[in-house]
C-alpha cells in the first residue's frame, strides 16, 4: 500500500487537500470519488520524497515534540510500529504532519528502519534526532529513548518560548519609540520649521541639526530602506561562507556579555544532546559528532571535532574537552565524575540542566538591564527633539517681551 497526496474539489466547489493510502493511483482516485471529491492532483508521497525533490514541508519544532511523545506512548502501550504510525496519521491535524507520518509508514512498510525512513524527511528530523532513534533501535529501547527525546525537545521549546517572551517587551518598546521618533522627524519637525522660517531668526545649533536630520531623512528614506534591507541580505550571505562565519563566531565568543551567553547556549545544547544519545546506546564518537551539529557556533563546533580526535586516540572525554579551553569548567568536572563513576549520561544531563539555568539567569540579568537602558536612550532622543523645537519658541517669547 502506498500513500498519495491529493488536491480535490468537493461538492460545494471548495478546494480540499490531504493524504490517503491506497494500493494504486486508480484506487486512490476511486476513494476520492466515493467521498464525493473530484481529484485535481494526485502524487505518491513516498516516490516524491525518494526522487529527492524535497519540497515537502518540514515539521515545526512543537509538532516534532508532540509526534515524538505520541509515538513513544503508543510503542510503550504494546502497539507495533505500523499500528503506532497509523494512529499518528489518524490523530494528525495538519496535512503536512499527516503527509510526513504517512511517508514514514510507507518507508517502514517497505522494510526500512524508522531512522532510515526519517532520513528521507531530513528537513523534519535533525541529524541528532535520527542518530538517537537509530541508537534506540539498536539497543531495543526505542520507546524509552523517544520519551527522553520528547523531554529534551520540550525543554528546548520551553527555553525558546521563555526567551522570546522575555524579548517581546524590549522589542515593543524599541518599535514604539522608533515610530514616535520617526513621526516627529518626518511630520512634526517640518510643520514647526515653517514657523521658524517665517520668523527669520537665527536658530540654535540643536534646532539646525534637527532640521538637517529631518530633511535628510525625508529625502533619503527610500534609499536608506533599500540599503538596510540590502545590508541585511548581504550580511546573511556573507555569514554563510565558512571563513566569515568562523571569524564572526570567534568574535562573538570574545564579547563581554554576549560571549558567555553564546558559550552557555552551545554548551547546553551539546551536553543535552550528548546525554540523550549516550543514554540511547549511541557510541560516544557518533554521539559527539551529532552533538556538534546542534551547535551554531563554528569555533565551538571545531573544538568538539578536535576533542573527537583526542578521544579516538584514547584520551578521556573530560580531558579532551578541557584541552579545547572553550567549555566551562563545570561541564569538564561533571564529565570527569561521570566517567569515573560510570554514570556519564546522568552527569551530562546534570551539566545541561545547570548550564540552562545559568543561561536563564544571564538572560534575566541582561534583559533587566536592557529595558531601562532602552527607555532612557529613547527618552533622551525624544527629549533632544522636544528641546530643539522649544528653544526657538522660548527665544521668540523673550524677544516679544
Amino acid at each position: 500500500m502506498d500513500a498519495f497526496s491529493y488536491q480535490a474539489i468537493d461538492a460545494e466547489g471548495h478546494a480540499v487537500s490531504g493524504v490517503l493510502q491506497a494500493d494504486s493511483a486508480r484506487q486512490a482516485r476511486a476513494q476520492l470519488r466515493a467521498q464525493g471529491l473530484l481529484p485535481s492532483r494526485l502524487e505518491p508521497v513516498g516516490a516524491r520524497a525518494r526522487a529527492g525533490r524535497g519540497w515537502t514541508r518540514g515539521l515545526a519544532f512543537s509538532e516534532l515534540s508532540l509526534v515524538t511523545r505520541q509515538l513513544a506512548t503508543l510503542l510503550e502501550s504494546g502497539l507495533t510500529m505500523e499500528q503506532s504510525l497509523d494512529a499518528l496519521i489518524e490523530q494528525a491535524e495538519r496535512p503536512a504532519t499527516r503527509e510526513v507520518v504517512t511517508g514514514l509508514k510507507i518507508e517502514v512498510t517497505a522494510g526500512h528502519s524508522l531512522s532510515a525512513a526519517m532520513a528521507v524527511y531530513a528537513n523534519s528530523f535533525p541529524d541528532f534526532y535520527r542518530a538517537l532513534v537509530h541508537g534506540g533501535e539498536q539497543s531495543g529501547a526505542l520507546a524509552t529513548v523517544l520519551q527522553h527525546l520528547a523531554d529534551y525537545l520540550d525543554a528546548r521549546q520551553a527555553l525558546r518560548q521563555k526567551t522570546g517572551l522575555a524579548l517581546l517587551y524590549p522589542v515593543l518598546v524599541t518599535g514604539v519609540a522608533f515610530t514616535v521618533v520617526l513621526g516627529l522627524l518626518v511630520y512634526v519637525v517640518p510643520q514647526v520649521v515653517q514657523v521658524f522660517e517665517q520668523s527669520r531668526q537665527d536658530l540654535p545649533l540643536m534646532t539646525r541639526a534637527l532640521i538637517l536630520s529631518s530633511d535628510f531623512l525625508r529625502a533619503t528614506w527610500p534609499g536608506l530602506l533599500v540599503l538596510g534591507l540590502g545590508g541585511a541580505f548581504a550580511a546573511r550571505a556573507i555569514l554563510r561562507r565558512p571563513g566569515p562565519r568562523r571569524r564572526w563566531s570567534a568574535w562573538l565568543l570574545r564579547l563581554p556579555w554576549l560571549g558567555p551567553l553564546a558559550r552557555g547556549v552551545n554548551t547546553a545544547r551539546f551536553a543535552g544532546t550528548l546525554a540523550i544519545l549516550v543514554r540511547g546506546g549511541v557510541p560516544l564518537l557518533a554521539a559527539m559528532e551529532s552533538g556538534a551539529r546542534v551547535m551554531d557556533n563554528v569555533v565551538m563546533r571545531e573544538a568538539v571535532t578536535r576533542a573527537m580526535d583526542r578521544v579516538r586516540e584514547g584520551a578521556s572525554l573530560a580531558r579532551a574537552l578541557d584541552e579545547t579551553r572553550l567549555f566551562p569548567a563545570l561541564l569538564v568536572h561533571l564529565v570527569a565524575s561521570g566517567e569515573t563513576s560510570g554514570r556519564l549520561e546522568q552527569m551530562l544531563e546534570r551539566a545541561a540542566q545547570l548550564e540552562t539555568r545559568a543561561l536563564e539567569r544571564r538572560l534575566a540579568v541582561f534583559l533587566t538591564l536592557l529595558e531601562p537602558l532602552m527607555i532612557l536612550l529613547m527618552g533622551g532622543v525624544v527629549l533632544m527633539i522636544v528641546l530643539a523645537i522649544l528653544l526657538p519658541i522660548m527665544e521668540i517669547n523673550q524677544l516679544v517681551q
